[in-house]
C-alpha cells in the first residue's frame, strides 16, 4: 500500500493532479485522444452525454494545461485536431488506475459485497 504525506497545501501533487484532471469529463477525453489525434465532431460523438459547449470548454482547459494540442491545419473548410502532449501522456497512467479501481469497485458492487465500516 501506498503512504502519501497527509499535508494538503496549495502545491500539494494530488491537488494540483484533481485540479488538472479532476473534472468530469477530463479523463474521458485524454482516454479518447490515446489511440491518436481527433477531430472536434469525432470527439463530440465519441463522448456521450456531452454538450457541444462543455467539450469546448474541456478542451481549451485541458490545451491550457499542456495536456493537449489543438492544430489548426489552416484548410478551407476548417480541420482542426486535437492530439495528447508529451506532458499529457504522463497522465495515462492515472487513467489506467482510474479505469482499474472502477473495474473493481464494479465487480464489488455487483458481487452484493456488504461495504465494510471504516474505523
Amino acid at each position: 500500500m501506498h503512504t502519501f504525506p497527509s499535508g494538503i497545501t496549495p502545491s500539494c501533487p494530488i491537488r494540483t493532479t484533481l485540479e488538472m484532471l479532476g473534472g468530469k469529463w477530463s479523463l474521458l477525453v485524454l482516454n479518447q485522444l490515446v489511440g491518436g489525434p481527433l477531430r472536434f465532431g469525432e470527439l463530440y460523438r465519441l463522448l456521450p452525454d456531452i454538450s457541444e459547449k462543455v467539450l469546448v470548454q474541456e478542451l481549451k482547459q485541458l490545451a491550457n494545461a499542456e495536456l493537449l494540442v489543438r492544430t489548426n491545419h489552416g484548410e478551407v473548410p476548417p480541420r482542426v485536431e486535437y492530439h495528447l502532449t508529451p506532458l499529457g501522456r504522463q497522465a495515462l497512467p492515472v487513467l489506467a488506475a482510474t479505469a482499474e479501481f472502477g473495474r473493481i469497485y464494479a465487480e464489488h458492487i455487483q458481487a452484493g459485497r456488504p461495504q465494510q465500516s471504516i474505523g
